[in-house]
């Protein structure tokens, strides 16, 4: 992917080699640091893993059973079912893989400056967009990325890189709450984007940061078409293998194949139909046992047995960092950190994952930081402590208890139970939680609104990702409202460095930080699976939940 070889991947061979380092994680630097994926695996003395399934076929119909969304602004989407049917469309600039490597997208290959604070990103020159036919250029990147951070645009990708390249400044308003000015955020120099020609273009920060390839495949970083002005539906440009040219909200999406090559060959598909089958379950396998559907996009804990007993079916699974958190506002009763930390001492982890699903993953420990996030930091595992927990509300003022009320979603189904199950745990340190169960759509609306939720969290290939699209100071995806000055200056710090054990040390300050005042109980990390046909080829569920289609085939 370059010419040059940056002197840390050097650095990280050398802590590979000394043991401080594992292969994947020496993969996943070298890569991001602009080490093709080939020469990587062969650096860290591993096979790249490749999909032996046959020779893929030309042609077929794809049914996949998935919520359908709206789609018109993909900057902005919070959900993965839209940004799948979108990604099919319109592509990103990276693609992280379920081997968690980083590999080109839309770019051709990068270069990172010694201290990581410039990357020279250099485009392909063979991607074409599909009207006209004109080559996706830099000034269609560029435009891209300055939307995404442009506060109007409301894009969760300001999370990702607010400490590398935006600066805070007052507005000439005040705030009726503080009486003081409001703040917002630019970018915090003039060339944080230059262009150098029409295929090449940097990026200058402001401070260091290793993950700039793995933020331009996060879901909602879709390349548009300048020309539409952010907007998406039927008919819309992309650089993508297919095209849409049917949606109906609540019912079903289509997309046919372009009809000239794709820079990345295939598709071999013809057509993708996305049927909503909606939240229910039972209707969801029944769907797939009579071969109405191909692929359920996520698949139900009530469902699994089923699932598993149908010999034309495949159960895909994998281990992930997504999870679903109970997170508060800062407002009374939980604006006192002793009520927050109450929560976490009332709840048995252990037994959520049990319970709400079956045992698949792991007990979650609150810090929104999970085992399989190369800078996790054992700080000791919370257990249950129900006496605490009443001893910390009666510090707080709340000797007899306290009653509030949680907002949740039906579906998936895990999700319901996970608070069942909390709620009557925590009503034995006497937090009394009525449950508020709202269709999926409708706590979409007001999932940032509501002062208590319980939301779910895609996986990310690093801690420090999730932390800064939840947990940073003003990020559009900080449903708390929560802000800690001391996290965020970690936090930035944290995201600096490539020494996974440095980056380590500072997150286990970061997990603390969480434990004793952060706003949010981590029940469980989900091992993640979904169901397909055996006849449906060339698919590897990914940690995301993200579907790409442009390998996928159909079996004759």
């Amino acid at each position: 992917m370059t010419d040059k070889l940056h002197p840390l991947v050097t650095a990280a061979g050398r802590e590979m080699a000394d043991g401080k380092l594992d292969r994947r994680e020496f993969l996943r630097v070298a890569t991001l640091l602009g080490v093709g994926a080939g020469a990587a695996y062969s650096m860290a003395g591993l096979s790249e893993p490749a999909m032996a399934q046959g020779a893929p076929r030309k042609g077929g119909t794809l049914r996949l059973g998935m919520r359908v969304q709206d789609l018109s602004s993909p900057h902005t989407y919070s959900w993965i079912e839209a940004t799948n049917v979108a990604r099919q469309t319109v592509e990103y600039l990276t693609y992280t893989g379920v081997d968690n490597v980083t590999r080109p997208g839309l770019v051709e290959k990068w270069e990172a400056s010694p201290d990581l604070k410039s990357w020279k990103i250099s485009l392909r020159r063979d991607a074409k967009w599909r009207k006209g036919g004109r080559a996706f250029s830099a000034d269609d990147a560029i435009w891209n990325m300055k939307r995404m951070l442009d506060p109007a645009t409301g894009s969760s990708t300001v999370g990702l890189l607010r400490a590398f390249i935006l600066e805070n400044f007052e507005l000439d308003e005040i705030d009726p709450r503080t009486q003081k000015k409001r703040v917002s955020f630019r970018l915090w120099d003039s060339n944080a984007f230059r262009k150098i020609d029409d295929f090449t273009f940097e990026i200058n920060g402001k401070s260091s940061f290793l993950g700039i390839p793995e933020a331009m495949f996060h879901y909602p970083a879709h390349m548009l078409d300048p020309a539409e002005g952010g907007k998406f539906g039927v008919g819309s440009n992309g650089t993508g293998a297919f095209e849409l040219v049917e949606l109906e909200v609540g019912k079903r999406a289509i997309l046919v194949a372009r009809k000239d090559p794709h820079w990345a060959g295939g598709p071999w598909l013809d057509r993708i139909e996305v049927i909503d089958l909606g939240d229910d379950s039972a209707a969801q396998v029944a769907a797939l046992a009579s071969r109405q559907v191909d692929m359920i996009y996520q698949g139900a804990i009530a469902a699994l047995p089923a699932a598993e007993r149908l010999p034309h079916v495949q159960v895909n699974s994998v281990d992930t960092a997504y999870t679903a958190v109970a997170r508060v506002h800062p407002i009374k009763p939980f604006d006192d950190k002793r009520v927050r930390q109450a929560l976490r001492h009332a709840t048995d982890t252990e037994a959520v994952l049990k319970v709400a699903h079956r045992g698949l993953g792991s007990p979650g420990e609150h810090h929104h930081v999970a085992k399989v996030h190369p800078e996790y930091a054992d700080v000791g595992f919370m257990r249950r402590d129900v006496a605490k927990a009443k001893a910390l509300l009666a510090e707080a003022g709340y000797p007899n208890g306290i009653d509030t009320e949680i907002a949740c979603r039906p579906q998936p189904d895990w999700e319901l139970l996970a608070v069942q199950t909390m709620v009557e745990q925590w009503k034995e340190a006497g937090i009394r939680v009525k449950i508020n169960v709202m269709p999926s759509a409708q706590y979409w609306d007001v999932w940032t609104k509501v002062p208590f939720g319980f939301t779910t969290w895609a996986h990310r290939p690093l801690g420090v990702m999730v932390l800064g699209l939840a947990y940073r100071t003003g990020a559009a995806w900080n449903e708390a409202n929560w802000s800690n000055k001391e996290f965020d200056a970690l936090l930035a710090e944290a995201e600096g460095y490539l020494d996974v054990e440095k980056r380590r040390a500072v997150v286990a300050r970061l997990e603390q930080i969480m434990l004793d005042d952060g706003p949010a109980v981590v029940p469980l990390w989900r091992a993640l699976f979904n169901y397909s046909d055996k006849k449906v080829k060339g698919y590897r569920i990914h940690p995301t939940a993200y579907i790409e289609f442009r390998e996928v085939w159909i079996e004759g």
